[in-house]
């Protein structure tokens, strides 16, 4: 498989992955509000998560390479976030075990390939500024 097509099956998972998560986060905070009458917290999970998936849309359209890193690095930071707000709930006992290991372990890989999306795209965004330089 080609560079590009390689760049480009990575993209196509972390669009679908990241529009995903941010669906079962929206069930996970309804969950949360109705069944455990948690707001605060609940919410900041649910801004995070359906973030992700914003900025990974929002990179379908940047101007630059430069750009698309910076949006698709502001996603890797709402992953992270979101690991957070999720760890607190769990370890507050307001996110019971199973719930929690299945959420946790889906962020953990959308963290995995966002990180691995802007390694690759600060290798290309080098290797194209030495090949056809200002």
């Amino acid at each position: 498989m080609s560079e590009n097509n390689s760049y480009h099956r990575k993209y196509n998972i972390i669009t679908d992955k990241s529009k995903a998560f941010a669906i079962r986060i929206v069930g996970c905070y309804k969950y949360l509000c109705d069944e455990k009458k948690e707001y605060i917290l609940s919410k900041q999970l649910m801004r995070s998560g359906t973030s992700i998936g914003a900025n990974v849309r929002e990179s379908f359209n940047a101007q630059s390479t430069p750009d698309f890193i910076s949006k698709i690095s502001i996603a890797l930071k709402e992953a992270e976030e979101s690991l957070y707000w999720l760890e607190i709930l769990h370890e507050t006992g307001t996110l019971e075990e199973k719930l929690f290991d299945s959420i946790y372990n889906d962020c953990v890989e959308l963290v995995k390939i966002l990180t691995s999306i802007v390694k690759s795209s600060k290798e290309k965004e080098e290797k194209d500024s030495k090949n056809y330089p200002k």
